[in-house]
């Protein structure tokens, strides 16, 4: 031990141990020195304004400040396709030469969603529903129905669509809805040659009234059947408003063609 404390105090130590110092300083400086050449310190390009440019125009842009860059794609409905909508880093900032930039564009094609189930909804809850998948509404048409404002046929062009249906999201469809009052007219139906009970029975099946009811040579009113009714079943006529009166003349004889 003593003699360790003496060399401790010897010039030998004292040279070494400089010596040793400014080694270790040297070799801080010269990593210090060698990292901030290595990497350039404080020297870069600055990162253009890409966002609303045409993917091409951001591309050319990148490439003339030695750039890279990678892109990746999103459909939105309100954007051009193409378009750049988000960039990182963000516009400029300071990068080193070859940095990927990276972009976020509008891509050219709309995916495919599938159709959701709509029928039977009111218009309201189907447009709500319709909002949440991308798909607007362009005509809409109304047909006689009880349901009144609800959705009873979707058609995307010109063909008619059902639930699960894949179509391109963004797509306008048209619908088709009930007007709330029912059918307005009713097959018109032939009564000559039945007895007046079953002409009775055949006009209320069918929603109509029972008019005027006159007999032409009758004999027997048991046995008489209609030979003629007003409105008479037509190529011309094959609907009437539900609640028409159909007037009936009826006879012991044939029918009249």
């Amino acid at each position: 031990m003593n003699k360790f404390l003496a060399y401790l105090r010897t010039e030998t130590f004292r040279r070494n141990l400089i010596i040793a110092i400014i080694s270790v300083v040297l070799f801080i400086l010269l990593i210090f020195f060698s990292l901030r050449y290595y990497t350039r310190h404080g020297e870069g390009v600055p990162v253009p304004k890409l966002q609303g440019l045409p993917v091409e125009k951001a591309i050319e842009l990148l490439e003339a400040q030695g750039l890279g860059y990678q892109i990746d794609s999103v459909y939105q409905i309100d954007k051009a396709p193409g378009m750049v909508v988000e960039q990182d880093p963000d516009p400029n900032t300071n990068v080193k030469l070859n940095r990927t930039i990276y972009l976020t564009i509008i891509t050219r094609t709309a995916p495919d969603v599938g159709f959701p189930d709509i029928f039977e909804k009111t218009f309201l809850e189907a447009r709500a529903i319709l909002g949440n998948y991308g798909i607007k509404i362009g005509d809409t048409s109304y047909i006689s129905d009880i349901a009144r404002d609800r959705v009873l046929k979707v058609q995307f062009g010109g063909k008619q669509v059902s639930t699960g249906d894949m179509i391109p999201k963004g797509s306008t469809i048209s619908l088709v809805l009930g007007d709330g009052r029912g059918a307005s007219e009713v097959d018109l139906p032939p009564v000559t040659g039945l007895t007046l009970s079953e002409a009775i029975m055949a006009l209320r099946g069918s929603q109509l009234n029972l008019g005027v009811v006159t007999y032409e040579n009758v004999t027997d009113t048991a046995s008489a059947t209609v030979i003629k009714q007003f409105p008479a079943l037509s190529d011309s006529l094959t609907k009437v408003s539900i609640g028409t009166s159909v007037d009936l003349i009826l006879s012991n004889g044939e029918p009249v063609q």
